[in-house]
């Protein structure tokens, strides 16, 4: 006689419990535990009973080994589905980790009334489109040669969005790359497949919602946001597991929203750091897109206004596909210099004063900084030792002209401060932040108006009459009509920070900020030189990332190979990468870089192929899962009890050890 038996994934961070427990299904449970429910299992080894999710049945055949029962079923709705189990496996085993821990990022929290509400409502019918607005997605992408069919054969494609603003016809300007991803879904949407479209934040996911405001049924467009309220989060989770199609917009958890038949990924700016996950393992949503394509199929699309070298890197071989416009559309940017006579220190040149004074007769100017605030960076005037606070060490700041120094770290006012080098009393500005340009500005064009946009002052929009907007890299609102002229500062400093990758991020924002300003208007970058200002003034963007790789290759930096960063005890790292030697020996001899013992313990990159990929993510998880078990509490009297403190992250984007 058979018995029925529940494979339950376990709600845990510990990496020993990342597999599938059997338990028995008890009578009065037969009916409602089902594949992709909750459930409460009890977990023996801690002597308590925990949740998980019940991933499959399977019988077994009456005097085996006894079952622990199921406790309880959560609910019985199936909120995981084979497809999200299957992506969440192969994500987890890819980042070499645990599967929970991916659910926990794609699945919002049981809301029990938000689950009545949908329990008790009707299902939703597949929205209809009307033939004008069929219409009018055809016509915005036939400015791809190649995109419709590609489209519709579940392609991978790149492509490199229009700079430049667009009007609505309910009369607010969203940039041309938000109706081309909401033309996209439409199109998606027409032919009766769900279109997911990934973005970094909410900025964006605004314009994409108005493009597709008035042009699809209301109920068809699913906000998929961790900014949402739990309930809401839930309520638009359990409508995409619906079978009528729809589309789902979302910062980057939206990737493994539970469509029914998919047919479009699109990612926007993949570049943008807010798309990579920060909670462990620590997967992108590039990456999981990816995979995603690769198990359920649908058409997989990356758009940006600039190329990332991942991104590049999977053009060289072939994996994704470049669709180039049919028309090549640029920002009008001008590299602008110091003239003779003017100083070489001079922060605005004369070229972009005369650029915006001209501007501002006809509409706003947004100027780019590199930072908020007043006066980020304090020195000593004497010295020019970077000024710090005695109680902390941080950094001091000013915020504004003749106030105190505050400490940027612990808050503290340093007042009677005196340089530890010189003992000056003394300090000047090393930096100017958005509000000390504003200032400067304002006083340069006296009677205009001036708008500060950064992370203390968001701004969304700004009308068509005169003004100076200065905002910071990410922060800059969008225009009516666009700006009349950007003006793009502190360049040279921004590409003076310590990153493996600035080159691309300047980039990125340059052209993100140039891609606001209306059609012909000027784009001056100040005071650069070289290939990223040679990329931005020619709008060659996909050359650059082109350029970058061939540079890492022979230096063996990512994305050209993967890289794990292992952390913890020295002796955890030690015994880590001497199995990874022992399972994978044919790594290169200068694969693995460290040891290097720190303050928090030790550290180690390792850097390898991706075709040796998944045999060394199986090691490294081998062996975080080793160092769990062997720090688990000892016998009475045999010890104390050694945590376990392995980390490894994988797909790491430098080499900082």
């Amino acid at each position: 006689m058979s018995l029925p038996v529940a494979r339950v994934l376990i709600d845990s961070p510990l990496p020993q419990l990342d597999r599938l427990f059997d338990y028995a299904i008890p009578r009065e449970f037969d009916a409602l535990a089902q594949p992709g429910v909750r459930v409460k299992v009890p977990l023996r080894s801690a002597g308590r009973v925990v949740e998980g999710f019940l991933v499959e049945r399977a019988v077994a055949e009456e005097g085996g080994r006894p079952l622990s029962e199921i406790e309880d079923v959560v609910s019985s709705v199936p909120v995981l589905t084979p497809d999200l189990y299957r992506l969440v496996r192969r994500v987890a085993d890819r980042a070499a980790g645990s599967a929970a821990d991916i659910l926990r990022l794609a699945i919002p929290k049981r809301m029990v009334r938000a689950e009545k509400v949908w329990l008790a409502s009707e299902t939703p019918e597949a929205p209809r489109i009307d033939e004008t607005v069929r219409q009018w997605a055809r016509m915005r992408l036939s400015g791809f040669p190649g995109l419709d069919e590609a489209m519709r054969a579940d392609a991978r494609i790149t492509l490199d969005a229009p700079p430049h603003p667009v009007r609505l016809p309910a009369g607010d300007d969203i940039g041309a790359w938000a109706e081309l991803l909401a033309a996209l879904a439409i199109d998606t949407l027409a032919r009766g497949r769900t279109a997911v479209v990934v973005v970094p934040d909410h900025r964006d996911r605004a314009q994409i919602e108005e493009a597709l405001a008035g042009r699809v049924p209301l109920a068809a467009v699913v906000r998929h946001d961790a900014a949402q309220s739990s309930p809401a989060r839930y309520a638009a989770y359990l409508r995409t597991l619906a079978e009528a199609p729809c589309i789902v917009v979302g910062n980057r958890s939206a990737v493994y929203a539970p469509a029914r038949d998919l047919g479009l990924v699109a990612i926007w700016d993949d570049g943008d750091p807010l798309l990579g996950e920060p909670l462990s393992p620590g997967v992108h949503a590039r990456d999981a897109a990816l995979l995603r394509q690769e198990l359920e199929g649908g058409a997989l699309v990356f758009a940006g206004h600039t190329r990332t070298t991942d991104v590049e890197r999977l053009v060289a071989v072939g994996w994704v596909r470049d669709l180039p416009a049919r028309r090549r559309v640029g920002a009008r940017v001008v590299l602008s210099a110091t003239r003779e006579g003017e100083s070489r220190g001079t922060r605005v040149p004369s070229t972009a004063y005369a650029a915006a004074r001209e501007a501002l007769a006809h509409g706003p100017v947004l100027v780019q900084v590199s930072r908020p605030g007043y006066a980020p960076v304090l020195v000593c005037a004497e010295c020019r030792h970077p000024a710090r606070c005695r109680h902390c060490a941080g950094p001091l700041h000013a915020r504004g002209p003749g106030t105190v120094p505050v400490c940027t770290w612990c808050g503290r006012s340093a007042h009677a401060w005196r340089c530890s080098e010189c003992d000056s009393d003394r300090v000047r500005m090393a930096s100017s932040g958005s509000e000390r340009t504003a200032d400067e500005l304002g006083r340069a064009f006296p009677g205009t108006r001036v708008i500060v946009a950064d992370g203390d002052h968001p701004v969304l929009r700004v009308d068509d009459r005169p003004a100076l907007v200065v905002a910071t890299r990410g922060g800059e609102p969008i225009a009516r009509g666009g700006y009349r002229a950007v003006i793009l500062l502190d360049g040279d400093r921004m590409l003076m920070a310590d990153d493996l990758r600035i080159g691309e991020s300047c980039l990125r924002w340059w052209s993100n900020a140039a891609a606001l300003a209306a059609p012909g208007a000027p784009v001056h970058l100040v005071g650069v030189t070289g290939a990223v200002a040679r990329a931005l003034a020619t709008w060659t963007q996909p050359a650059y990332a082109r350029a970058e790789l061939a540079d890492r290759l022979p230096l063996r930096m990512p994305p050209t190979v993967r890289v794990a960063a292992l952390s913890g005890a020295r002796r955890s790292v030690d015994t880590a990468l001497r199995k990874l030697r022992e399972d994978v020996p044919e790594l290169d001899a200068d694969a693995i870089l460290g040891p290097v013992d720190g303050e928090d313990g030790a550290r180690a990159l390792v850097r390898f192929d991706y075709a040796r990929g998944a045999r060394v993510a199986e090691s490294l998880r081998a062996s975080v899962v080793s160092d769990a078990v062997s720090g688990r509490r000892p016998p009475r009297g045999k010890g104390q009890v050694r945590r376990n403190t392995l980390r490894v992250r994988v797909d790491v984007p430098d080499l900082e050890l």
